[in-house]
C-alpha cells in the first residue's frame, strides 16, 4: 500500500506560478513510477506529468510542456509539480499518483492522492 497527500494548491491569476507538493508513504513506493493528473469538471481525468526514481524518462502532456516540472526529493519520499505560466485552462483537480507500468498515461496499478484544487483566472 502507499499513501500519497497533496498540498499547494490554490487560486492564481492567468501567468501566475504554483507549487505542488506530495507527500507518499508506505511500502515499495520506490517501485512505482510517480506522476501528477489532473481532473477539470465535466472532462476526464488526464496525465500531466510522470518520472521515474533519479528522473529517468520523465514525460509531459503536450499542453504543459515548458510550463511544468516535476521534481522529487527519494530520500524524503516527496513529488513536486512546478507550473509556471499558468492558464485558465489548467484549472483542475490535481492528483498525485504512484503507479505502474511506467510508460503509460492509463497505468494498471495506481494509487491516488485526495487531490489538491488549483483554479486560474483570466
Amino acid at each position: 500500500q502507499v499513501q500519497l497527500v497533496e498540498s499547494g494548491g490554490g487560486s492564481v491569476q492567468s501567468g501566475g506560478s504554483l507549487r505542488l507538493s506530495c507527500a507518499a508513504s508506505g511500502d515499495n513506493y520506490s517501485s512505482y513510477c510517480r506522476g501528477w493528473f489532473r481532473q477539470a469538471p465535466g472532462k476526464e481525468r488526464e496525465g500531466v506529468a510522470r518520472t521515474y526514481l533519479a528522473g529517468v524518462g520523465t514525460y509531459y502532456a503536450d499542453s504543459v510542456k515548458g510550463r511544468f516540472t516535476i521534481s522529487q526529493d527519494n530520500a524524503k519520499k516527496m513529488v513536486y509539480l512546478q507550473m509556471n505560466s499558468l492558464k485558465p485552462e489548467d484549472t483542475a483537480m490535481y492528483y498525485c499518483a504512484a503507479f505502474s507500468p511506467c510508460g503509460t498515461w492509463n497505468p494498471t496499478n495506481i494509487y491516488w492522492g485526495q487531490g489538491t484544487q488549483v483554479t486560474v483566472s483570466s
